[in-house]
């Protein structure tokens, strides 16, 4: 069996390597090797310094998160104990950091006396994204080494610099950018230190050089930031760590840190982040299909429908090196879909994201057509047209003509059955559904959609495209929806229902925001187009026909024109980037109510933040009962990346587990008898979600 940390001599230097692919995590099992190998080194008169690396392209990163939900982090040897060992060393120790060092992995380079990297690592601290601050001396020892400002930008964002950042800082002290082995290159710096006699130089003998900090610069710091990490934590924690770095001795700062540390990893947020963290990583799991699946190679995509939607695609695989080709029916309605293309990213050349030769390389791969025969040799070919079934129906009757064989048809449906699209096939088993999110080259979640008879290695070959484009992919079943527009729908339903009983739009908005919310629902359906919403509604009216308000404010809106910030004037009115409130639509809501023998009245914050989103948590329920969704994770991810979901929050689903789902339960069961009719219409709670309370269980428990 490998060593999980190995222990070899170069002359007078003992190399001690981290040898735990993938990422070398620092879990208990790791943290005891490094420790025995320590001693060891220090124990041997022959050894003069000692040399820590890797075997992997990285250096190490970080805790074993898997630790913090099973409370046994904190097992010996204590990566803070461990870490003040290594700085008390009679002997010098050096940090060969060969590769990306985060979290504990940067911790353990700062406790050591000196730090070579090679120049193409990447060095941060990132548990802010996890909702605590460094626990092992990060928030300590950083500000001794790169000053103040430096440290509390990269702790309180968790946003990793380069090792030439990290040089210029004072946070290594030799970078290596030859042609040399960087071991051998470390092992020469080593040694160099020993003919200098070079100090063990320790952060307990350094202070923080506030020489040049303002003298309100952490207040003014915290106001940079408050929008961006407004609901989150663990920010706050991460300044008044960097603070007590400036005010206090080591030892008394490390006790501080620690302090703060276990404040962090005691709240919702923490768990919520965590759980978050976890969450992405498990939805790449398919329980039914082998790991050792082969997969199909995409090394050119075809994408039909040349509009905001389909353009947006298209820069996901050009900007990843993957040429395209835009099909249009007709070349106006082409060109205008290459130039809004360019137009964007001439917008990223301007605002210093790409430069104008990135830009023109990305170019160089998108290629305009208006014939189907150009799309015959591509891998995959993506179907962006707007949601009508005969119209995707008969799109797909001639790829099916038209693409070679082995070659994967996706749609871009956003609601419509797959299986459905597929049948007009005579290959139902490379048709898939690939829902992206609008922007398509911004959001990150793509939805993919396996039908019935979809093969194995086509949904796990759209998995791996998916992280190739920088996509979260997450694999549902069919129903109207999906999971994302499914639970959509029971929110929207609630929302607009309350704007009729009384409610104001900006009231429900605000209740969601003052949540977490990035934009209330009714806010939300004016950005993406009541327009579109309406035809949704349209496209499955003989489900929604039993309730004649359902969501007839939003139709009333849509038979004036009135389809949101496209038209200046939806649920709100538009001047420019100013949204005002519209008293338009208030007496429009109480016209309507008073037709429909609504009684309207004043509605609290609680009932309208309880009806709509745990309603949506409902939905969800329902969703992972029918197997539409694999773990109710999935549906967190879907929430947080594709609809603005406050990730402090975890998720709608984590979010009814933090909070009971009794409670959940008790207030569906309220509202379906205080609304009479309407709420035994609406308010049904899931079956599964009545299960779980019965056995005292949680959605993450399934």
């Amino acid at each position: 069996m490998t060593s999980l940390v190995d222990l070899t001599r170069d002359g007078v230097v003992a190399v001690i390597t981290l040898n735990s692919p993938p990422v070398n995590a620092l879990g208990a099992a790791l943290r005891h090797g490094l420790q025995e190998r320590l001693e060891e080194a220090i124990a041997d008169d022959s050894v003069t310094v000692i040399l820590i690396t890797s075997s992997s392209s990285l250096f190490s990163a970080g805790a074993d998160i898997s630790e913090f939900s099973a409370g046994n982090f904190a097992a010996e040897p204590f990566l803070p104990v461990l870490l003040n060992q290594i700085e008390a060393s009679p002997k010098l120790i050096v940090a060969a950091i060969n590769g990306a060092a985060f979290g504990g992995g940067l911790e353990v380079a700062l406790a050591c006396h000196y730090r070579i990297a090679l120049a193409g690592a990447k060095l941060g601290l990132p548990e802010v994204t996890l909702g605590i601050i460094p626990g092992a001396g990060g928030t300590q020892r950083l500000p001794r080494l790169a000053g103040p400002k430096t440290a509390v930008e990269m702790i309180a964002s968790g946003k990793p610099v380069s090792a030439k950042q990290a040089l210029a800082s004072g946070i290594v002290d030799r970078l290596h950018e030859g042609d040399e082995d960087f071991l051998a290159a470390a092992v020469v710096y080593a040694n160099q230190l020993l003919v200098e006699k070079a100090p063990l130089r320790t952060c307990a003998d350094l202070t923080v050089d506030r020489s040049d900090l303002p003298d309100n610069y952490f207040n003014e710091f915290r106001q940079s930031i408050a929008r961006k990490t407004k609901g989150y934590y663990a920010p706050e924690r991460c300044i008044q760590a960097v603070e007590a770095a400036c005010a206090l001795p080591l030892k008394e700062g490390l006790k501080k840190e620690a302090e703060l540390f276990q404040e962090c990893m005691n709240t919702p947020e923490a768990r919520a982040q965590q759980h978050m963290f976890f969450a992405e990583r498990q939805c790449a799991g398919i329980p039914d299909i082998p790991k050792n699946t082969s997969l199909r190679e995409i090394k050119t995509v075809g994408i039909i429908g040349a509009g905001t939607m389909g353009g947006g695609i298209a820069m996901n695989f050009i900007n990843a090196g993957i040429p395209v080709r835009l099909l249009e029916v007709k070349q106006d309605a082409l060109d205008r879909g290459l130039a809004a293309i360019q137009k964007n990213y001439d917008i990223s050349v301007k605002r210093g994201r790409f430069t104008a030769e990135q830009v023109a390389e990305r170019m160089a791969l998108l290629q305009g057509t208006l014939s189907y025969q150009d799309l015959a040799d591509v891998d995959l070919v993506i179907e962006a047209v707007f949601e009508n079934m005969q119209l995707k129906q008969q799109i797909f009757a001639q790829l099916d003509e038209v693409c070679k064989p082995g070659a994967i048809l996706a749609s871009n449906t956003s609601t419509l059955d797959v299986d459905a699209i597929a049948a007009v096939t005579k290959r139902p088993e490379d048709v898939i559904g690939l829902h992206f999110f609008s922007p398509a080259n911004v959001m990150r979640l793509l939805e993919i959609v396996r039908g019935e008879k979809t093969a194995d290695d086509v949904v796990l070959t759209t998995l791996k495209m998916a992280r190739t484009i920088n996509k979260i992919g997450v694999v549902v079943g069919i129903c109207f929806g999906f999971v994302g527009n499914r639970m959509l729908e029971p929110y929207m339903r609630e929302a607009m229902r309350l704007v009729l009983e009384g409610a104001t739009p900006e009231q429900v908005d605000g209740v969601l925001t003052k949540f977490g919310l990035a934009m209330g629902v009714l806010s939300m359906i004016d950005l993406a187009g009541n327009d579109v919403s309406h035809l949704v509604r349209e496209s499955h009216r003989e489900d929604i026909a039993h309730d004649p308000s359902y969501q007839l404010i939003s139709d009333k809106l849509y038979e004036l024109g009135r389809y949101g910030q496209k038209t200046g004037r939806g649920f709100y009115i538009y001047d420019g980037r100013e949204k005002l409130a519209d008293s338009e639509v208030d007496e429009m809501a109480k016209q309507v109510a008073a037709e429909l023998g609504i009684t309207r009245r004043s509605i609290s914050d609680e009932e309208i933040f309880e009806r709509c989103i745990f309603m949506l948590i409902n939905e969800g329920a329902d969703i992972l009962n029918e197997g539409i969704a694999l773990r109710s994770s999935d549906c967190d991810i879907v929430w947080v990346n594709g609809y603005g979901f406050p990730a402090f929050r975890g998720g709608p689903m984590q979010y009814a587990d933090e909070i009971g789902l009794d409670k959940v339960l008790e207030s569906i069961n309220r509202y379906r008898t205080q609304l009479g009719d309407y709420g035994t219409m609406w308010f049904k709670p899931s079956p599964l979600l009545e299960r779980l309370v019965a056995e005292e269980k949680k959605f993450g428990d399934i």
